[in-house]
């Protein structure tokens, strides 16, 4: 039993937003994805890190979550920014239900679980994003949501799973890394960032946290070990 992570599958089988136009790594991601996750066992558990749809709504969505759910794996899902499909986790969990998708867990105010870890995360948030007004609560928000999943999470030992990168170079969210350092969080894995971005990561030791980029095309696509 091993436990994954990967971020960024930008899926679009029921939508018109291919990842391929971009080259490079992305051309053939979805056969990629399908390979990569050819390592992962039906008992193990992958944490998906964000922006896994261009879907517009669930059902929109419901391609690229049948393609997730066919993989090998139990899987929680957290929300990016670019996963406008996702609505309150009963809305999730039901529509998942009623299609069959059995493999497939939200990670929203709450935490999961691997053997004896805790699972927590959120979406987070980025230095691109403005805290002013509207946004300002939409950061608190993200705050209280990440501490509530650290707090669901009791005395376990926690690992973090993020989007939006906490740290990155030139930026520090001194707010979220509080909270980690905090709650004791030794590791913490994130998406978000593609392409020429991939040399601006925090890769290792920040702080009392280490941090681990897990974006798909970092990844090229193979989902990151984490402990077995």
């Amino acid at each position: 039993m091993a436990l994954y992570a990967i971020g960024d599958t930008h899926l679009s089988l029921g939508a018109d937003k291919p990842m391929d136009v971009f080259g490079g790594n992305w051309e053939g991601y979805v056969e990629k994805l399908r390979a990569g996750f050819a390592r992962v066992a039906p008992e193990d558990t992958v944490v998906l890190c964000g922006d896994l749809s261009w879907g517009m709504s669930l059902p929109q969505a419901r391609e690229d979550f049948a393609f997730l759910d066919a993989l090998p794996g139990k899987k929680y899902l957290l929300k990016g920014n670019h996963d406008y499909w996702w609505g309150t986790a009963a809305k999730m969990n039901a529509f998942f239900a009623e299609c069959g998708f059995n493999t497939l867990h939200i990670l929203h105010n709450n935490c999961g679980e691997y053997g004896d870890l805790a699972l927590c995360g959120t979406r987070g948030w980025f230095y691109e994003e403005d805290r002013g007004g509207h946004n300002e609560k939409v950061f608190n928000r993200e705050l209280v949501r990440l501490e509530a999943s650290l707090r669901a999470a009791g005395e376990r030992e926690k690992l973090c799973f993020l989007h939006y990168p906490p740290c990155y170079q030139g930026y520090v969210c001194t707010e979220i890394i509080a909270l980690l350092e905090r709650y004791g969080v030794k590791r913490c894995y994130y998406g978000h960032l593609h392409g020429g971005s991939h040399r601006l990561a925090v890769e290792g030791r920040y702080g009392a946290v280490e941090y681990h980029l897990v974006s798909a095309d970092y990844l090229n696509f193979n989902p990151q070990i984490i402990c077995e």
